[in-house]
């Protein structure tokens, strides 16, 4: 997924409908991933398509979300 993606703009949170925020890759093993930083939820992206269904997403701890937050895509 590109950062000007405008599928970006609408897809939401599936669990508070809030916005949410493109994480990308910062190595070889890491994946794209959609970012809700209000609830500490990371969501993958899987061969370019956001898994949003809520049991998809997974919670994060509080150093990966400092870490989240500097990788995000405004």
């Amino acid at each position: 997924m590109k950062p000007d993606d405008p599928l970006l703009k609408i897809l939401a949170c599936p669990l508070d409908k809030g916005p949410l925020h493109l994480v990308v890759p910062d190595g070889p093993a890491r994946t794209e991933a959609l970012y809700n930083p209000r609830l500490h939820r990371r969501y993958p992206i899987v061969d370019g398509i956001p898994q949003l269904l809520p049991a998809s997403g997974e919670q994060v701890s509080d150093d990966e979300h400092d870490a989240l937050v500097k990788r995000m895509n405004p």
